[in-house]
């Protein structure tokens, strides 16, 4: 199964007429370049799970970097490490 495939799964396994609505993914670009993506994970079997930060620095356009805000999942990485990120979020959510 792809990355995005158990994503996909992932999210459909949190919508239960309500956590779609208030909750949800978000996947941005960002301007050095990179991506940004926020999971929220409230009302989720997730939500009292520890989640520990993770920083990897490779290069300038090859690192990923993860931290929990509350109920926010919050992802960072370079260009080509999007693949790379989810991973790392659907690993820990045993998804």
């Amino acid at each position: 199964m792809t990355t995005l495939h158990r994503l996909q799964s992932w999210y459909l396994n949190q919508c239960d007429g309500d956590w779609e609505h208030d909750a949800g993914i978000t996947i941005e670009s960002l301007d050095n370049p990179g991506w940004s993506v926020t999971i929220n994970v409230q009302g989720t079997s997730l939500a009292a799970l520890p989640f520990p930060p993770y920083k990897l620095e490779r290069s300038e356009h090859d690192w990923v970097h993860a931290t929990r805000t509350g109920d926010a999942i919050k992802l960072a990485c370079g260009p080509q490490n999007l693949d790379e990120v989810l991973k790392l979020f659907l690993d820990w959510a045993g998804a």
